[in-house]
């Protein structure tokens, strides 16, 4: 079977958690697409790079959850998500494998 790249399942999460909030009006769903997404990406960065880079990585991508937040104050809700997903994916694909 395929391995789906960790860039891409940490972008669902934070695209999918916000699209599924934003349309569905259920925080708790969007919490959930974040957290299912983000969990499976820390087991495959775990697996490719180790504990240190998945602990940093899995930090950056609850970091840039928050951080979206008030981004969207200063620059819209869309835009914000899209450039702290930027910021995970690249740091995902860019990370070290073992």
């Amino acid at each position: 079977m395929a391995k789906i790249p960790t860039a891409a399942i940490a972008a669902t999460g934070l695209l999918g958690g916000y699209g599924a909030a934003r349309w569905s009006g259920r925080r708790e769903l969007g919490g959930a697409v974040l957290a299912v997404a983000g969990a499976a990406a820390a087991v495959q960065w775990k697996k490719q790079s180790g504990p240190a880079t998945a602990a940093a990585l899995t930090g950056l991508y609850v970091a840039a959850f928050g951080g979206s937040h008030p981004l969207a104050k200063k620059i819209g809700a869309w835009p914000s998500v899209f450039a702290v997903t930027g910021v995970v994916a690249a740091a995902s694909a860019l990370a070290p494998s073992k």
